[in-house]
């Protein structure tokens, strides 16, 4: 059975609902049962902005995440808000060019990625938040890439599809 609650987190405006978006349209696309839900600040870009993703081959009793398996975070005040919730063995993947501390914690592991510079090389900084998705899909492999891929096709803007793409891969590099 496969079952996963992840907490996306960041700013507005990096990119932190459509990495949620996307991973809950492959998980669709996988025949799983999905729940998305997008949480932001007033202020939209430039404030705080999360979104809670659960896929399992089981029906969803509540979009709510509080006990995350996984927190996908792209900034410090997202990260000291969310590692205290993280279960224990969970997983944390971080934008290593945006967090500069250690966690507190020792009993989950932790992936550092620096999402910035590798997007920045493939063409845009922008795509920071796709590096870190790729990341997370090949290191828990809770939807297949292939699949998110075709969810990237179908559900984003078609002139970023190769850049999203190619950072997709680059995330994957770091897992593997």
């Amino acid at each position: 059975m496969a079952s996963q609650e992840i907490i996306f987190a960041g700013f507005g405006g990096q990119g932190i609902l459509s990495m949620g978006k996307f991973l809950a349209y492959a998980g669709m696309d996988a025949n799983m049962n999905v729940s998305w839900l997008p949480s932001y600040g007033p202020e939209m870009r430039g404030g705080t902005a999360n979104c809670s993703v659960i896929i399992s081959d089981d029906l969803v009793g509540s979009p709510i995440v509080t006990d995350p398996k996984t927190l996908v975070v792209m900034n410090r005040p997202s990260l000291d808000k969310f590692e205290e919730h993280i279960v224990s063995g969970g997983l944390v993947i971080i934008d290593s060019n945006l967090i500069d501390r250690e966690l507190t914690r020792d009993d989950i592991e932790v992936i550092r990625i620096p999402a910035q510079e590798e997007a920045a090389k493939i063409g845009s900084s922008k795509i920071a938040n796709m590096v870190l998705l790729g990341a997370l899909v090949e290191k828990t492999k809770i939807v297949p890439m292939e699949v998110l891929i075709e969810a990237l096709r179908a559900h984003g803007k078609e002139k970023f599809f190769e850049v999203n793409k190619a950072a997709l891969a680059k995330g994957a590099e770091y897992v593997k």
